[in-house]
Order: C-alpha cells, then sequence, then structure tokens
C-alpha cells in the first residue's frame, strides 16, 4: 500500500446476508465492537469525510455488513454492532451468526480492528470477540474510542483497565474522533494488516 494515507474511499454496498458479499480478491479489514461505540465516527475520521458513513444517536442502527472501498485497494467493513439490549432476540440471534460467518469464512479478511469505549470495561461481549478472534488467527488490534471525553490522567488508567481485562500484550491505540488524537497510528497499523 503505497503511503499510509486514504486519499479515496466509497461506500461500495450494503449487505444483509453473507452470501451476497462482494467476490474477488480485495483485502479486507473489518471493524467489531458493541454498539454506539462509534464506528462510524472513527470511518468518517479516518477517511477525512464527514457523512460517508452514517452515525446514529440509536445504537444497534447498524443491521446491515457496510463495505467501504478504500483508495481503490482494500474494503473497509463495518459490521453490526453487538450486546445492544433493545434488539429482539432473534434480531441478536441473526447478527450473531451473521458475524460468525463473516469472521470465520471470508479468506479476504486481514485482521479486525476492535473498538471499545475508553470509558467503560470491557464487557463479556468485548471480550467474547477478542477471544474468539484470536482463536480464530485473526489479527486483532484493539482500539479504544471517544478519548476525548477523559482527561489524559484518567485515559492511562482507563486503558490500564481495558488492557487488564482483556489480557493484551500491549496497550491499546487510543483513538478520538473530535480531537483526531490517533489518527496517524490507525492508519499505519492498517496499512500494516492489509
Amino acid at each position: 500500500m503505497a503511503g499510509n494515507k486514504i486519499k479515496k474511499a466509497e461506500l461500495e454496498g450494503i449487505y444483509v446476508d453473507i452470501n451476497q458479499l462482494p467476490g474477488g480478491n480485495i483485502p479486507e479489514i473489518a471493524l467489531a465492537g458493541r454498539s454506539n461505540v462509534g464506528k462510524s465516527s472513527l470511518i468518517n475520521k479516518i477517511c477525512n469525510r464527514k457523512n460517508l458513513a452514517k452515525s446514529s444517536s440509536t445504537p444497534g442502527k447498524t443491521r446491515t455488513i457496510n463495505y467501504y472501498l478504500i483508495n481503490d485497494q482494500w474494503f473497509m467493513v463495518d459490521l453490526p454492532g453487538y450486546g445492544y439490549a433493545r434488539v429482539s432476540r432473534d434480531e441478536k440471534a441473526r447478527w450473531k451468526k451473521m458475524i460468525e460467518a463473516y469472521l470465520s469464512q471470508r479468506k479476504q479478511l486481514r485482521g479486525v480492528i476492535q473498538l471499545l469505549d475508553i470509558r467503560h470495561e470491557p464487557g463479556e461481549n468485548d471480550i467474547l470477540m477478542k477471544n474468539w478472534l484470536i482463536h480464530l488467527q485473526i489479527p486483532v488490534l484493539i482500539v479504544a474510542t471517544k478519548a476525548d471525553k477523559l482527561s489524559r490522567g484518567a485515559r492511562m488508567k482507563h486503558m490500564a483497565i481495558i488492557r487488564k481485562t482483556l489480557d493484551l500484550p500491549e496497550m491499546p491505540l487510543v483513538f478520538s474522533a473530535q480531537s483526531g488524537d490517533g489518527v496517524e497510528e490507525l492508519t499505519a497499523a492498517l496499512a500494516e494488516l492489509i
């Protein structure tokens, strides 16, 4: 990948079924995280586009797998958020099945960016997701979002909790869509995964 900068980004497709996903060998990086963790804001920030990914004040809005073509070279894949309570059990089961099928079957998948809200200790779903990705031998990068909501001192404390809870070898990457913290580190990490 020439340089880390994202110069071009477009919504390629929105899919409700794993069997509809694009064919071919274009590498993919998936975004996973709880509903309302800031996946859309992260996509918009690193792609330097205001409304590329639609963010919503209603958690659990992304019920589809959304594909964004980046620099005409790779796909950023936004998976449905997990762990949102106000969704029917059937709907949750359908999302879970769709996410599991995607993660275990996609040959084009190069890695997963797992997002966590820096203000909250990782929950059961976060731990399960991280362990499952390790089990599947999928490279995973943990990113703590919404860093602007905490002071620098509080950030370190919260990152240490995330690191300990998820049993990480190193601190998670810190990111803020508001302040731009972590954008360069994240785009460099994406380039490495691809």
